[in-house]
């Protein structure tokens, strides 16, 4: 026995320091992201004095007294409850209790409560509760009014002389302001609220209960309400629009921007859902209505995410959502249309003769119409796509764009990319595309601009104009709703940021393998590690690739190896990338390396932290990295950003974001990792080069070259030096072998000469 050891235990035990929480460690009871000091208030009784009258049941005592107990109380066990119930009210108690098994009965019992403590629910309570979880609701264009104040306006002046008229514009115009209404709907504090409130139908709320949905979060909170119908509500006159948002039922577009991981997946599928639902009960089943809601996102990931979410939720129900795949088709196509494609005509036969020599072109439509598949068209109700496939889908050979008369939904999901002018047109032409007057629009994000408000503002004037020319009896134009999440354009305040100086690209690169091989346990908040798994963005896909080759064997073979790292990409097959993803969220591979193409939308729950290898091209791109931890309200995710002197004129942006993301935590001064000084101390990008770095990216990492025209990406820990002088060996090496084997050549081939001696 170690006497020593014996001699310095302590009585209180070893202390050990509290665990780190982590995203990884498990599901959060309260997703939301503020408000968690000022919960809402419990409905109380409307005789608020203290004093107990005779015959009242004090439920304070009972509830600290076990029932077996409480010979005095309300409890299952009471004598005094024995002897009061009568006879009627004791059968009404077991029905309950039989039913209790059932878990729709447990789901209408949870409605009637919320039915007790909804009716005290005031606009002043609405209010507070929304100011308290930072949601901020205006109405952005309100189409309706405009239309009935310029038909006034035209009425009124037609009277008046056109100098007068004009000049009475100018001025107001001079003059106006920009005041927008702001809304105080009635929040959405918990999903069973949907049942009773909104009245969803019963297969919709046994999903959402299924898959443990219980506490809103503030997206879900104060979108839900406007995008649903009230059943004891009726739609008013959408022209005027009241403080609580009465009138709207459900009958707007909305453009919301809430942060990474709040939930706004939930929050426009279930709407769109339970509305499908209801049509869907309407209608005969042998009336086919074709695809009814349409949600585009800017890559497959997402998409196939979005798809899954929707079929858990209309899980034992008549609606269905797809993915859009190649080969599938929105409208069917004319015969002639679908044999006669390019170079059909030099197609050959089976003998290999080419059929344009001895057939006229109808014969060859005829021959060709039995041998080409046709394409499958698409029947589920709900409809998921990117914009390049969805229009492959829609294009005829003469690229015009068939039209989508049955789409009355339509959600753009990052609508700040699909917007932006890499999809802009694509989106664009989706969306005039469906030409419902009825139509309702969903524009959702982290990030969005004030230019993606103004062009969507003006397409949908556009769309307006052009469905109403012609169309005299139209429903009422629906008000354009903005709903913001915290602070615009702002990460995720649950989650720690660090900004760190890597001078060169070897610094980087030796800060990596730290993150990968720590070397202490961190003590506080300030130090806190990065423990797999996690991802690392790369600025372009030859630097995802050769970290991967450079970080392949880091990880020991006890510990897996190099199966624990993977590289995902968009020049991957399909087939590569969904296996790549599915062995992520099994827990298979801990370090994902990727660029922006997992940036958006794409949710792993368990994911306890970001590294971003490359400067972020925009503080809208940071904020979508560092959103991928720290989802649905887990704590303990980091997001490490690694800096170089090429990256110190464009780093600001990102040094803004996260200190708007501290204030909202409360970190400010000494606590915040980004420092008065640093701010104060880098360069302010101008417009000019911040429209190049979203576009090319910094320019000292893109693709380079060698002298052979092979693109060609170098990450390693060694100086040029030293890689110049390891590859003036390695090629000494390589000339010496050759050498040596054309001296053995040269020696072991036979002499041959012009002179071969004397002959006899």
């Amino acid at each position: 026995m170690n006497v020593f050891k014996l001699l310095s235990r302590s009585g209180k035990g070893p202390q050990t320091s509290p665990a780190q929480k982590l995203p990884s460690s498990g599901a959060v009871a309260n997703p939301q992201l503020f408000g968690h000091n000022e919960a809402p208030k419990p409905a109380q009784a409307p005789n608020t004095s203290r004093k107990r009258k005779r015959g009242q049941v004090n439920s304070e005592q009972s509830s600290t007294i076990p029932a077996d107990l409480d010979f005095f109380g309300g409890g299952s066990g009471s004598v005094n409850q024995k002897f009061k119930e009568d006879e009627s009210s004791s059968g009404h108690a077991l029905e309950k209790k039989k039913k209790g098994d059932d878990a729709t009965d447990g789901l209408e019992s949870a409605e009637n409560n919320v039915d007790a403590a909804e009716e005290r629910y005031n606009e002043d309570e609405c209010k507070r509760v929304l100011r308290s979880h930072k949601l901020k609701v205006v109405v952005l264009e309100n189409f309706g009014a405009q239309e009935e104040e310029k038909a006034k306006k035209e009425r009124k002046e037609k009277k008046k002389p056109k100098k007068r008229r004009l000049e009475k514009e100018e001025a107001e115009s001079k003059g106006k302001k920009s005041t927008k209404q702001q809304l105080f709907p009635r929040p959405l504090t918990s999903f069973s609220q949907l049942r009773t409130r909104y009245g969803i139908s019963r297969r919709l709320a046994e999903n959402i209960q299924e898959q443990g949905y219980k506490m809103t979060t503030e997206v879900q909170l104060g979108a839900l309400p406007l995008l649903l119908k009230n059943k004891e509500e009726t739609t008013g006159e959408l022209s005027e629009i009241s403080s609580s948002g009465k009138e709207l039922a459900g009958n707007i577009d909305l453009l919301t921007v809430a942060p990474t991981g709040s939930g706004k997946t939930m929050a426009f599928l279930i709407p769109i859902i339970n509305a499908l639902q209801s049509e869907s009960r309407t209608l005969s089943e042998s009336r086919q209505l074709g695809p009814r809601a349409l949600i585009v996102a800017p890559t497959k990931e997402l998409a196939s995410q979005i798809v899954n979410e929707a079929r858990k939720l209309t899980k034992g129900s008549s609606v269905k959502a797809t993915l859009m795949k190649k080969g599938m088709e929105l409208v069917e196509r004319s015969d002639d249309e679908a044999s006669e494609e390019p170079g059909s005509a030099a197609e050959s036969d089976e003998d290999g003769h080419s059929i344009a020599d001895s057939e006229s072109s109808s014969e060859i439509a005829a021959k060709l119409k039995g041998k080409r598949r046709r394409a499958d068209i698409v029947k589920a109700a709900i409809v998921v796509a990117t914009p390049l496939a969805l229009l492959n889908g829609l294009k005829h050979q003469d690229q015009h764009i068939s039209e989508l008369p049955s789409i009355k939904y339509m959600v753009l999901d990052e609508a700040d990319v699909l917007l932006d002018p890499l999809f802009r047109e694509q989106t664009l032409s989706i969306w005039k595309a469906c030409t419902n007057p009825s139509l309702r629009v969903g524009l959702w994000s982290a990030t969005m601009g004030s230019n993606i408000e103004a062009l969507a503002v003006n397409t949908i004037n556009e769309r307006w104009a052009k469905v109403s020319s012609g169309a005299p009896d139209l429903p009422p134009r629906a008000p354009l709703i903005r709903l913001v999440v915290g602070l615009k354009d702002t990460a995720i305040p649950n989650i720690t940021h660090k900004l760190i100086y890597a001078a060169t690209e070897q610094g980087k690169l030796l800060g990596l393998r730290q993150l990968l091989h720590p070397t202490a346990t961190p003590s506080n908040e300030a130090s806190t590690s990065l423990r797999p798994p996690f991802l690392v963005f790369t600025q372009t896909i030859p630097r995802a690739i050769a970290l991967h080759s450079e970080l392949l064997y880091d990880i020991p073979p006890e510990a897996g190896g190099s199966s624990r790292i993977a590289v995902l990409h968009a020049d991957l097959s399909s087939s590569a990338r969904e296996s790549i993803m599915t062995r992520f969220r099994r827990g298979e591979v801990w370090v994902l390396i990727t660029t922006d193409l997992l940036a958006r939308g794409v949710d792993f729950r368990g994911l306890n932290g970001v590294v971003n290898y490359d400067v972020p091209n925009s503080a809208a791109a940071y904020v979508h990295r560092v959103g991928r931890t720290g989802r649905a309200g887990r704590k303990g995710g980091v997001a490490v950003t690694f800096y170089t002197q090429e990256d110190i004129p464009y780093v600001k942006n990102v040094a803004n974001v996260i200190q708007a993301s501290e204030k909202l935590r409360g970190k400010e001064g000494g606590e915040a990792s980004v420092k008065q000084w640093l701010l104060d101390a880098l360069p302010t990008p101008t417009k000019r080069d911040k429209q190049r770095l979203k576009k090319r990216g910094v320019e000292a990492r893109r693709t380079v070259k060698d002298g052979e025209g092979r693109a060609k990406m170098r990450i390693s820990t060694k100086s040029g030096y030293e890689r110049r002088v390891e590859n003036n060996r390695r090629g000494a090496k390589m000339a010496g072998n050759a050498r040596g084997r054309e001296d053995r050549k040269m020696v072991e081939a036979p002499s041959e000469s012009e002179f071969e001696g004397f002959e006899e």
